[in-house]
């Protein structure tokens, strides 16, 4: 494959990564301003974007299969364009069930990124911890992206402009990306850069399996937190509260920002130490936060959200590097497909989790300490990982090629 192709996928799987986390931050932000809006509770409100969630996850494995088996390139494009415009479709809508029915086409096509854009991405990476990990940061400052940038549309030309904006961006995204293939620029590829050794089928067998129980416990925490952020401040930092959904916005956008630089540091030493330890001690470190956050009110709630997202989204390089290692380059799509059907299609309903235990408490106290207990379950299902000699250290010299 061309270096110029090769610099150009890992460059547009990193913007599409990053848009892949906005739709649905920019959705709980707004939501501030639709429970008053539309006169619903913040459960109901927050109850639109379930479907939309799910569908992000359920239609992954479709997805990663239809971009071994036809194109990858072909499904980043669907990917940019449909996505685009389900998220333009909410900023017209003009009733709950039309935002809910264009947020779930939104998922649809917002679906296709990871399980697609991640194989994408490892395909072409010399070095692919660290790609990883660049790549996670383009998808941890989309959350941040979407708060702050929500907020300012929101505060000055209402909340279609929050929808509006990124999602005709977006679409501007995925022509210039089409324009790039039929220049020949972006060229279709099936082989691994640097492929791994085969490992033993009883091996891949181990590693799925503990897989599902880290990646659903992972994600449930991932999910819940997003829509508990910004009603979590509003509630527990009053002084910022007065200032609207802006100052709000603000907040959530900073903790964003700091997780966002966890996956580089994680993602790098993935490339050098043993997967096993590195994904154990992700787990570990998300429980104290978690139990600190269900009771903890002030500035240092902020400190301690940034930290508990931090150490969250700071597993996803070791454990997609586990997932690169141990399944073949021809099935790796739908592998990750099948990741993300976990992630955010059955842990997309964290989100309702968040939404049912806030109703029926009027709190967050019991929310995180459940989440709290899923971090414990995550623990002891990683140390059943089999063990790996510590590797060698990547090559310097690639790393501008991931």
């Amino acid at each position: 494959m061309s270096n110029t192709s090769a610099r150009l996928s890992l460059g547009f799987s990193g913007v599409g990564h990053t848009f892949s986390h906005m739709f649905a931050p920019i959705f709980f932000v707004a939501a501030l301003t639709l429970e008053d809006q539309l006169g619903m509770t913040h459960g109901e409100v927050v109850a639109l974007v379930v479907v939309g969630n799910v569908m992000y996850g359920v239609f992954a494995p479709l997805a990663g299969w239809l971009g071994d088996r036809w194109s990858a390139t072909g499904m980043m494009g669907l990917y940019f364009v449909g996505t685009g415009a389900g998220m333009a479709m909410t900023g017209l809508s003009a009733t709950p069930l039309q935002i809910a029915v264009w947020l779930a086409v939104t998922g649809l096509f917002a679906s296709i990124y990871h399980p697609v854009g991640i194989a994408w991405l490892i395909r072409h990476a010399r070095n692919r911890g660290t790609a990883l990990g660049i790549n996670g940061v383009f998808g941890g400052i989309g959350p941040g992206m979407a708060a702050l940038g929500a907020g300012v549309l929101i505060d000055l030309f209402g909340w279609r402009s929050a929808f509006l904006v990124p999602g005709l961006l977006m679409v501007a995204v995925g022509v210039a990306f089409y324009g790039l293939i039929a220049k020949g620029l972006i060229v279709e590829t099936k082989a691994d850069r640097k492929p791994d050794p085969p490992a033993s089928r009883r091996d891949m067998a181990r590693v799925l399996t503990v897989l599902v129980v880290t990646m659903l416990c992972g994600g449930f925490i991932y999910q819940a937190i997003q829509p508990a952020l910004p009603k979590l401040f509003s509630e527990r930092l009053a002084d910022v509260a007065e200032g609207g959904v802006m100052g709000i916005s603000v907040l959530v956008a900073i903790v964003y920002f700091v997780s966002s630089g966890s996956q580089l540091v994680t993602g790098r030493l993935a490339d050098v130490y043993p997967l096993k330890p590195l994904y154990v001690l992700t787990f570990l470190l998300q429980v104290p936060f978690l139990v600190l956050a269900a009771s903890l009110g002030g500035a240092g709630l902020v400190v301690v959200g940034a930290v508990m997202l931090t150490v969250n989204v700071a597993s996803l390089p070791a454990e997609n590097c586990l997932i690169a290692r141990y399944v073949p380059s021809q099935w790796r799509g739908l592998a990750f497909g099948l990741k993300f059907l976990l992630y955010f299609g059955i842990s997309g309903l964290g989100v309702k989790l968040e939404g049912v235990v806030y109703d029926a408490t009027g709190g967050f106290y019991w929310l995180f300490m459940i989440l709290a207990g899923l971090a414990v379950v995550g623990i002891a299902a990683a140390l059943l990982l089999p063990s790996e000699r510590q590797r060698p250290a990547p090559a310097v010299a690639n790393d501008v090629e991931g």
